[in-house]
């Protein structure tokens, strides 16, 4: 351990294994320490099922449950867009050839005590039960004018230049409230209603976003890894291997080491490594973030698929519970997996139910989404803060990554990490290195 490094990352949390192998395709010499015996940090993947009853303080789980290493259960199940930013990351690391990915099978939303399918196009709008015969017509052609909107071309702004807010744009098509709610939140996928008083391009990008990913593989945008999340943080130790990285684990950093204000090193133990930078998730200094709030998350160990009020059940799904719909300020997540994503054994599912703490009874909050899930054989609620760095890091070459959000899809995550990326190089990721698709990685399935 006493050698010096470029930077050293803390925590092995999806954030910071996402930054290690960046950092290791762009050159640098790494060590990657976590404090924990497993993969993941916060982010975890909890297997054999066991551990997730022990980790809630839960005696063993009932016989009926099945062999416990049939269970990948995700502390923080999210979804990856298939067209999106992490998607693009993993294939520029080259970490793809260690995963296999599924696409989740529906995306729904919730309106009027009902789930419904979000439609996908212009044909499933049509016969959507979301919208009555004449704001189908409306939101379609919503969807034309943003398929076809380039702010290169102001011949395609149709009187609605990019810096127009939202709201605005929304009323020159002249939606109904519930329509503006599922777009904004179930297609744009913002998580509050501050959108609405934002430039309307940013939404216009996210539903772009949305419908490009949709049409990578037809049955939702959704993509997940099969055996969970885990997966990944084990994938990037191969790959730092390949880099010349180090990882360890069972190694708690007891001190990170200053020298007239800028990181030099960590300490373990009698030990100390030394490095021009430290990348590290929140609890690894818990003196240098800020509480920002708290996010409330349930898992749920099922019986039965979601029933989505169809006779399809799909086995993965994700539900958005818009914030308006519940008299909220912040949107309900929910989603669910099977056997196929190689996260249950087979006839079990698990489930979960997240969103941001807005009283002093949070889970009263989530009700409505544990609602669609009944009956619930075994849950497992925490609520967590949410912390953010307190300061940039460019100083003292200190990055922290924030906490992870209530959403259950990896946009946000991405913009963070490339945030962090961004602060430690000097320079935005170029995007443009990114030439492929995960279909064309000839050394894996691609999504099935």
């Amino acid at each position: 351990m006493d050698e010096e490094y470029d930077v050293i990352l803390l925590g092995t949390g999806l954030k910071e294994c996402v930054l290690a192998g960046l950092l290791g395709v762009a050159g640098k010499k790494i060590l990657h320490m976590d404090r924990n015996k497993y993969y993941g940090g916060e982010s975890a993947s909890m297997t054999p099922l066991e551990d997730l009853y022990s980790k809630f303080n839960l005696p063993s789980p009932p016989s009926d449950t099945g062999r416990g290493r049939d269970w990948n259960v995700d502390l923080i199940p999210k979804f990856l867009m298939a067209n999106g930013l992490l998607v693009k990351l993993l294939i520029h690391t080259g970490v793809t050839r260690y995963l296999e990915f599924k696409c989740i099978e529906g995306s729904y939303v919730y309106k009027g005590q009902k789930i419904h399918k979000v439609p996908a196009d212009e044909r499933e709008a049509l016969g959507s039960s979301l919208m009555g015969l004449f704001e189908k017509r409306r939101f379609r052609n919503l969807l034309v004018w943003i398929n076809e909107y380039d702010e290169k071309d102001p011949k395609t702004y149709k009187d609605v230049p990019p810096n127009t807010r939202m709201i605005d744009a929304f009323k020159k098509f002249g939606l109904d409230q519930d329509t503006i709610d599922f777009t904004g939140h179930a297609l744009a996928l913002h998580s509050d209603d501050d959108y609405l008083e934002k430039p309307a391009l940013e939404s216009i990008k996210r539903i772009k976003l949305y419908s490009e990913s949709l049409a990578r593989y037809g049955k939702s945008p959704y993509l997940y890894p099969l055996y969970g999340l885990g997966e990944l943080p084990q994938g990037f130790a191969r790959l730092s291997a390949i880099y010349g990285g180090t990882y360890m684990l069972d190694k708690p950093a007891d001190e990170i080491v200053y020298e007239n204000g800028v990181v030099v090193g960590v300490r373990s133990g009698d030990q100390t490594a030394r490095c021009k930078a430290v990348i590290c998730d929140p609890s690894y200094a818990p003196d240098k973030v800020k509480k920002v709030g708290r996010v409330i998350r349930a898992v749920c160990l099922l019986r039965h698929p979601v029933s989505v009020g169809s006779n399809a059940s799909p086995i993965s799904i994700q539900i958005i519970i818009p914030q308006k719909q519940v008299q909220r300020h912040n949107d309900i997540y929910v989603c669910c997996m099977g056997q196929s994503n190689m996260v249950t054994p087979k006839d079990w599912y698990v489930a979960l139910v997240s969103t941001t703490v807005e009283t002093n009874n949070p889970e009263n909050e989530i009700k409505p989404g544990l609602a669609l899930l009944e009956p619930i054989y075994q849950k497992f609620v925490s609520v967590s803060d949410l912390y953010e760095p307190i300061d940039d890091g460019t100083t003292s070459k200190l990055f922290i990554t924030s906490s992870y959000d209530a959403t259950t899809h990896f946009e946000s995550t991405c913009l963070d990490i490339l945030d962090v990326y961004r602060r430690y190089m000097g320079e935005p990721f170029d995007f443009s290195k990114v030439t492929r698709g995960l279909d064309a990685d000839d050394s894996q399935e691609g999504a099935q």
